[in-house]
């Protein structure tokens, strides 16, 4: 019988707190005061980190109505950060679930340290399995987790089960590109490490196109997809250029959670999108009122 890949193992490593704690002093920043602001570099931990959650939270604010009463759903919600930013720009309630429990005790303390406990909390658990009702969740949103689902049938169903009708579903993901070749595995994709998986056996990307296909199974409809190779690759070389000035990038989270491996994650990340391996794509749809 072949060992299930440990998901979570790849996130943790047990003193997130400390070294979270630690790079705010280097920054100058009071690890004991942190503002949503000053955590943005390390708790924004997916593709292009702030940037993406605004885009997100524009996208909802354009073409959604969003208010006090309302409540949201964060799937891997990490260390919080995007649950928080949600919050603390729509007045909403957030609630955050991963797989990872060192994330979700960090996001925890980071969110009392913030004073945002009444509206944004945190549950450790599987995203295909949620512990939460049909039907409570105005909106949810999910960033690079899809990567390490293999079941995806049963990721967007539980998404669909969760949401009120008429509920809306953004995601920022990454798929698998036209540029994809045999050194990621069966399916092709990037070499690894990466930032979402050591190997390929915990590593499940999928096409634009089937992405849509799953969440159109799944009873979405309205599903708009768009790809944002363009803005990531644009992102890598801003923050080259910053490095190369001496200052630190504005993207820092894949440092903190990996140590000293990032640096070959990230090179092998750069070099996947550079060659359409693999492509970041950005998704709206609804459930069905």
């Amino acid at each position: 019988m072949s060992k299930s890949p440990d998901i979570a193992g790849h996130y943790t490593r047990g003193d997130l707190f400390d070294r979270l704690q630690a790079a705010l002093r280097e920054d100058g920043v009071d690890p004991e005061q942190p503002s949503v602001a000053t955590l943005a570099p390390y708790d924004q931990f997916h593709g292009r980190g702030l940037e993406v959650t605004e885009e997100i939270a524009g996208e909802i604010a354009e073409t959604l109505t969003v208010t006090p009463e309302d409540h949201l759903l964060d799937i891997g919600s990490g260390i919080g950060g995007p649950a928080r930013y949600m919050a603390t720009r729509f007045g909403c309630r957030v609630t955050g679930i991963d797989l990872t429990e060192e994330f979700c005790a960090v996001a925890r303390r980071l969110t009392a340290l913030l004073g945002l406990e009444a509206r944004v909390d945190f549950h450790q658990g599987n995203a295909l399995a949620m512990p939460f009702a049909d039907g409570g969740f105005a909106g949810a949103y999910s960033m690079n987790v899809s990567m390490n689902i293999a079941d995806k049938a049963a990721f967007y169903g539980e998404i669909h089960r969760v949401l009120k009708p008429g509920g809306w579903l953004m995601l920022s993901e990454i798929a698998l590109g036209p540029g994809a070749g045999p050194g990621g595995g069966p399916g092709g994709g990037p070499d690894y490490p990466t930032p979402w998986a050591a190997t390929p056996a915990s590593s499940f990307l999928v096409t634009p196109k089937q992405t849509e296909e799953g969440l159109r199974a799944a009873g979405f409809e309205g599903i708009r997809l768009r790809e944002t190779r363009e803005e990531a690759l644009a992102f890598g070389a801003r923050s080259r250029e910053m490095v190369e000035r001496g200052e630190k990038p504005p993207h820092r989270a894949v440092q903190l959670v990996h140590g000293a491996e990032a640096a070959t994650m990230a090179a092998n990340t750069a070099r996947a999108f550079a060659e359409a391996a693999i492509l970041p794509i950005e998704v709206h749809c609804r459930k069905p009122a």
